[in-house]
């Protein structure tokens, strides 16, 4: 028979605790101590509120603070013994509190590890966000600050991975910073709902005992922007409920798809056949065979994680999508594939403002690139257009262009105006004057477009929003 321990969260219903197996499989102590602190800080209101109601005396709630606060210290210090046959955070620190402190044995009061549970991970989630928002307005920085510092450098726009249209290199930085403005409005859109208190809820059904639940929600700011409680309605929903999870990974998830794309076109940007950029050795490798190689390692791992963050969120909903109400044991699952997500999605955004921070652009090789006078083709379509041709009459006549020019193994700077004119005659003698770069960008400020006013504008406005 395998052996049995005595296992302090079972009731008086067990004679004897799990067998060996049983508890190495059901723990989660292993992973779930990271919610020591939140844990703490819950179980410090709840005794407050108990003294509130009469349940504790103020010498029992000056006990009980005191032990928490020292077992707090001796986790900090790394000092304190997890025990795996306690199962998890809540049950180690409640036993070793319960162990010094008589009072402990009070705490429990009209609580399960059911709502105690919900109360934690709600709580590690909002810190999380707070955290994350704030790499992901210095990432913000980074780029706008690579931008800013390099505000004159035009490199080709690509659709297709074909050369398209000239656009500043701040421009295509900024489209980054537009992104990640939809992320964090993501996240702090999902704050508002994680940011609610299930405590009290119990097991499933509440408790009999009069709690008060605001003033737990008030103590742990569990709060609206005016200040008020914010409390779960319904118990059933308060214990079993993973949305405020799910709404977080699904936020990273898209954060990570666009870190992802950022990646993306920095490892181009960084490779022998674009060259636009050079990243400093620090966040580069080399090979181990082939000794002339600079690997933009960061980028690239930054690029493969987003797969495990979208993997997270996929394995969280097939989690949920068949629970009956209300706690299931299943739920246990859900805290690796949230603190992965999490530690995933916060070093990603934190390794990029860093390498960001220690890459230059190779200001000849994007000019060399820019200089292409096919990526002025729709300006002589808009030149047409100008001049009374319908836009799909003008397409047309500038792809014969395009044609022609091949045909010769000519540019289109190096066509005669009388090529053009063979072509459409509404092509003027000014026709080769659209090939001047600077006065090409010139025209594009409408809102939102990459000329200089333009970037600059839009510069200068995300420099200021991310000063705050």
């Amino acid at each position: 028979m395998k052996k049995r321990n005595q296992v302090v969260s079972r009731s008086g219903r067990f004679e004897n605790g799990p067998g060996e197996d049983v508890a190495a499989f059901t723990e989660s102590v292993s992973f779930d101590w990271r919610l020591w602190r939140q844990d703490i800080t819950g179980s410090m209101a709840h005794a407050a509120m108990l003294n509130k109601i009469g349940i504790l005396t103020s010498a029992e709630l000056q006990a009980i603070h005191s032990g928490l606060e020292k077992i707090g210290s001796e986790i900090s210090n790394g000092q304190f013994e997890w025990k795996r046959e306690l199962e998890d955070v809540h049950m180690n620190i409640e036993a070793t509190l319960t162990q010094r402190v008589p009072a402990g044995a009070k705490l429990h009061t009209a609580r399960s590890r059911n709502d105690q549970v919900a109360l934690d991970l709600r709580m590690w989630v909002r810190d999380e966000i707070v955290h994350l928002i704030g790499e992901m307005k210095d990432l913000q920085r980074s780029l706008v600050e690579l931008g800013q510092n390099h505000s004159e450098i035009i490199i080709p726009g690509y659709t297709h991975l074909q050369r398209a249209q000239p656009v500043f290199l701040a421009h295509h930085l900024l489209a980054y910073v537009e992104m990640l403005d939809r992320d964090l409005s993501r996240f702090q859109d999902a704050f508002i709902r994680t940011n609610v208190c299930p405590l009290g809820s119990g097991a499933i059904a509440g408790s009999t005992l009069t709690l008060d639940r605001q003033f737990v929600a008030e103590q742990l700011g569990f709060v609206d922007d005016q200040g008020r409680a914010q409390l779960t309605q319904n118990s059933m929903d308060a214990v079993s409920d993973r949305d405020f999870v799910i709404e977080f990974c699904a936020a990273a998830a898209l954060l990570a798809v666009h870190l992802s794309r950022l990646s993306e076109d920095i490892i181009l940007w960084a490779s022998s056949e674009f060259q636009f950029i050079k990243i400093d050795d620090a966040y580069t490798t080399g090979s181990s065979l082939m000794p002339q190689k600079k690997n933009p390692d960061v980028a690239e791992l930054t690029r493969g994680k987003s797969g495990r963050v979208i993997g997270n969120l996929m394995a969280l909903l097939t989690l949920l999508k068949g629970l009956p109400m209300t706690y299931n044991r299943d739920l246990q699952e859900d805290k690796e594939r949230l603190f992965d997500t999490a530690d995933t999605v916060r070093a990603c955004v934190r390794l990029m403002a860093a390498m960001l921070r220690h890459t230059r652009p190779v200001e000849k090789n994007c000019q060399h690139a820019s200089s292409d006078p096919a990526l002025l083709a729709t300006d002589l379509a808009d030149y047409l257009v100008q001049r009374g041709l319908p836009f799909r009459n003008a397409h047309h006549a500038v792809g014969a262009v395009v044609a022609l020019a091949e045909k010769q193994n000519k540019t289109l700077k190096q066509l005669t105006v009388s090529e053009y004119q063979s072509v459409e005659k509404l092509f003027g003698n000014d026709v080769l004057d659209l090939f001047d770069l600077k006065k090409a960008m010139a025209q594009r400020n409408i809102t939102g477009a990459p000329g200089p006013r333009e970037v600059k504008k839009q510069l200068a406005r995300w420099s200021k929003r991310l000063k705050s």
